[in-house]
Order: structure tokens, then C-alpha cells, then sequence
């Protein structure tokens, strides 16, 4: 894996994005809450990040570590790091211009429009946008800002093990939701093995899972209802040694499933988190993630960009 991605670097950027980005809370909730068999469980509330999810720590790492060229930055995105690197760039006196795909939600697409980024919608899916991002980039000499294959993103996104860690030291066990891996592959970077950190995807877009059974990263679906946040078609390079040393075999999860677990959330802490955000949360809703007897269980809810009615 490798040295740059070390618990040392992560503490490092912790300490150059503290100014710009929130400590969210990790909350006390328990299974009883949502009508499930008594647990107590920790819930990682990072949706209530800067632009709605934990995307804003890596995309200021890029800012403020990078060199930014006049041109700006350039990200792709299916709507939260797009998000997220127009707010960085807007709050650092950036130019922003950002790739989306077509099934980006319209409260996605709103928040970046809401950063004055230039937003150019392409394509179906997030491999179109990252196509056309590089093209971009190519010929504007604008900052490419990648989703997850970039060591400033994962460091960026790796404060969160440091935050969870130092607000609740005695946990067993982490669900973190799977996308093209940059945030389990920041946090294990920074567990290290310490504990069971347990990987959550759609079983339409199952990244981690077929890269785990192929031995590497490769081509993956890219559908479901959280396609727009964990469907990239394939996880990154760069978090696959840290997740085949220290990430569990991925728990899969129904569309039905995450709807379950939305209402789940919304009437049991009056929390609107977004399908990519409720994903870790229905593995233990579901009952597909079963605890052993006296494991401590947090939860990392990453991402509330949605229409507060959407779930219903």
C-alpha cells in the first residue's frame, strides 16, 4: 500500500482542514429506537457536514495541499464530491468546474449550482463524467480533484477514523458504506486492523465485493437506488491494498433495504440521510450485518443530500 497513506498523514491533514470543516457528531442510539432487538450502537452523524456529506474533508485536503492552478479545479462526481469541491473551492476563492452524470439527483445537482460551480451534465453514469473531466483538464490545465483516486482525498477522508476514534475509543466494530472507496479506504488507513471495519454496498453496485473475489479491482454494476453516490463502476487502486488488509468481506444490501433504513432513521433520530448515506445503517437494520454478543457498533451515516420526502 502505499506511505503516504499512514495514521501520521492523516493526523497531519487533520490539523490543515480543521478550520474548514465541521467536527460532526457521533451520537448514543440503540436498535430498540428503530425497532429492532436492543443494541447499543454509535451513529457517525457526518451528513451534517459542509455541502451535506463527508466529501468536503477530502476536497479540501486537495485545495489546500495541491498547488491550484488560475484555471481552478475540475472534479467528477455523481453529486456529493462534486458538491463538496465546489464548496471548498467557493469558500478558498476557486473556480469550480464539475461532471455529473445524468442520474444525479436534482438536490445534488441544486447544492453544487448552489456553489456557483459550472456544472456540465454527461453522460449516464460516473465513468462518463470522469471521462469528460479529464478531457477538461486536459485542455484548461484546471486541478483534477478524483472521488477516491487521489492520496490527498483518502487522507482527507481518513479524519474521520481519527474523530470517531477520539470520540468513542472503545468501539468493536465500524460499517462504512462502499463507493469507489475512499472514505473505508482513508479510515482503515487509520485503524490499521484496530477494529473490525465492515464494508456495506448495494447489491446493484457490489465494487468492493467483485474486486475482493477477482483479486483486484474490476469492472462492477452500476445501478440502485444509490447509484449516484456508490456506483462508480470499480473501486480505486489506491484503497484496495488497505482494504484487503483491513476491510471485512462486504455486507450486500437491497434498494429495499436502504429504503427500509431511511424511514428507519428519519423516525427513529428525525434524520434525513440520503440512500449512499443509510446504506452502513441497513446492514444492521436488515439484519444482514448480525452482531456477536457485547460488540460495540458504530455506524457511519455519510450523506444527507436528498429531498426530505424522498424515502417516504
Amino acid at each position: 500500500m502505499h506511505p503516504a497513506l499512514s495514521a501520521s498523514s492523516i493526523a497531519e491533514v487533520e490539523r490543515t482542514i480543521r478550520p474548514h470543516v465541521r467536527r460532526t457528531p457521533m451520537v448514543a442510539a440503540d436498535m430498540a429506537d428503530f425497532d429492532r432487538e436492543a443494541l447499543p450502537i454509535r451513529l457517525k452523524l457526518e451528513l451534517l457536514q459542509h455541502s451535506g456529506s463527508f466529501k468536503a474533508r477530502g476536497a479540501f485536503a486537495n485545495l489546500l495541499r495541491r498547488e491550484v492552478p488560475p484555471a481552478g479545479v475540475v472534479a467528477a462526481s455523481g453529486g456529493n464530491h462534486g458538491a463538496a469541491v465546489a464548496y471548498a473551492a467557493q469558500r478558498l476563492g476557486r473556480q469550480a468546474n464539475i461532471f455529473v452524470p445524468t442520474i444525479s439527483s436534482p438536490a445534488k445537482l441544486e447544492r453544487i449550482r448552489s456553489y456557483h460551480a459550472n456544472v456540465h451534465v454527461v453522460g449516464e453514469r460516473y465513468a462518463d463524467a470522469l471521462t469528460a473531466s479529464e478531457t477538461f483538464a486536459a485542455t484548461s490545465d484546471a486541478l483534477q480533484v478524483h472521488a477516491f483516486e487521489q492520496i490527498e482525498t483518502l487522507l482527507g477522508q481518513g479524519t474521520l477514523g481519527l474523530e470517531i476514534e477520539e470520540d468513542c475509543p472503545d468501539i468493536d466494530t465500524l460499517l462504512v458504506a462502499v463507493g469507489g472507496g475512499g472514505l473505508i479506504g482513508g479510515i482503515a488507513a487509520w485503524f490499521a486492523g484496530r477494529i473490525r471495519i465492515v464494508a456495506v454496498e448495494p447489491e446493484g453496485s457490489p465494487t468492493l465485493f467483485d474486486a475482493f473475489a477477482a483479486g483486484r479491482p474490476v469492472d462492477s454494476g452500476a445501478e440502485g437506488i444509490a447509484a449516484d453516490s456508490l456506483a462508480p463502476k470499480r473501486v480505486g487502486e489506491l484503497m484496495f491494498p488497505l482494504a484487503k488488509a483491513y476491510v471485512q468481506k462486504p455486507v450486500l444490501v437491497s434498494d429495499d433495504d436502504i429504503r427500509t433504513a431511511q424511514l428507519a432513521l428519519w423516525n427513529g433520530l428525525r434524520v434525513v440521510a440520503e440512500p449512499g448515506g443509510a446504506a452502513a445503517f441497513a446492514a444492521l437494520h436488515s439484519g444482514k450485518y448480525r452482531p456477536q454478543a457485547g460488540e460495540r457498533v458504530a455506524v457511519l451515516v455519510c450523506g444527507g443530500n436528498t429531498a426530505a420526502v424522498s424515502f417516504r
